[in-house]
């Protein structure tokens, strides 16, 4: 509850803020030019000051590095504008005062990207370990890899997937792909794959499965798996049965199916951030797996103000180096040593 409550008031003061600003620089304010400049990157200030700490920790993502520039951006504009309209000299020395706190901040934030190096299209904490050998993976662990998602975000990894371990002792990875829907695996074919041309990193859970739980993840990945065919085989024929009542051609009928026909990926959930029953997201079917085996995420998805809206609010895969469900797996001290 308090994460809901502090995400909803954090994005009722983006909006008021935004209006706000807006207002101003539409002429819609009838305050006095320099007085409204100062005013309004006095409270851009003060919001993105409050939030600096959160907005540091998650460097990685693209959201929390925008919501330090721009603002940044648009406050450094208005304080300067202020500085040369202004013509009482205690408004300057406020503008002065307001540029000097922006460039504190911008400091900060130039300072806090050495925790952080380049990997692929954005940035990754330094201390992760990039692409361990599958010997080093545990069932549990969480994969955040490289791929088309990741490069159009411009972030480090954008697709996910779930180390479990068969009954057979067989180490295999659980995952959702577009055009293919949910599947599993096996781990080493999947990695050989992924290296030459990318590279993963290892998120693993703090508190770790208990033997029960590892049990009954694969067993619930396998019932996973055909919830999502099933649901696909009985949509598509839905679907099919439809197209083939509709006054057009065959060959338009055919295309139309093409069209619309599933493949057991949540497409709608790629942008909304819902976790869809059936179908899912390659990382709403980690977190889907996770819930249903007994771990508990911190709540994601939940839309713009925090209450299950879903609106707006993508589940990105970068995004969960910031849950303390996990701990990113380090390059050990002694590579010898594992």
């Amino acid at each position: 509850m308090q994460y809901r409550l502090l995400k909803a008031a954090n994005t009722l003061a983006y909006i008021a803020l935004i209006l706000l600003t807006a207002a101003f620089i539409g002429g819609e304010l009838h305050w006095r030019l320099a007085i409204g400049a100062l005013v309004i990157s006095g409270v851009w200030l003060i919001v993105t000051g409050a939030r600096m700490g959160h907005l540091l920790k998650t460097y990685f993502d693209v959201l929390s590095r925008l919501e330090v520039l721009l603002p940044a951006l648009l406050g450094i504009g208005l304080a300067l504008f202020a500085l040369f309209r202004a013509h009482l000299p205690h408004l300057k020395a406020l503008a002065a005062f307001e540029l000097a706190a922006w460039a504190l901040l911008l400091v900060r934030y130039r300072l806090n990207r050495r925790q952080y190096v380049r990997q692929g299209h954005g940035p990754m904490p330094a201390r992760c370990w990039v692409s361990p050998p599958a010997a080093h993976l545990q069932a549990g662990d969480l994969l955040l890899t490289s791929g088309r998602v990741a490069a159009g975000l411009r972030e480090s990894v954008g697709h996910s997937e779930l180390v479990l371990r068969t009954h057979d002792g067989e180490m295999v990875s659980f995952s959702s792909y577009m055009g293919r829907g949910t599947v599993l695996h096996e781990l080493d074919e999947y990695l050989s794959h992924l290296q030459p041309h990318g590279h993963y990193i290892a998120l693993r859970l703090a508190d770790a499965l208990t033997n029960d739980q590892l049990d009954r993840t694969i067993e619930i990945a396998h019932e996973m798996v055909e919830e999502n065919r099933r649901w696909r085989a009985e949509t598509n024929a839905r679907r099919r049965r439809f197209v083939d009542r509709l006054p057009l051609p065959r060959r338009g009928r055919e295309r139309l199916y093409r069209l619309i026909r599933s493949d057991g990926y949540d497409w709608f959930g790629l942008f909304m951030g819902r976790i869809a029953n059936h179908r899912w997201t390659c990382i709403g079917s980690c977190l889907e797996l996770y819930d249903r085996v007994g771990v508990r995420t911190r709540p994601w998805g939940t839309g713009l103000l925090g209450f299950g809206t879903s609106v707006l609010d993508p589940i990105m895969p970068v995004r969960l180096l910031d849950d303390p469900t996990f701990r990113p797996l380090e390059q050990p001290q002694d590579p010898k040593a594992g």
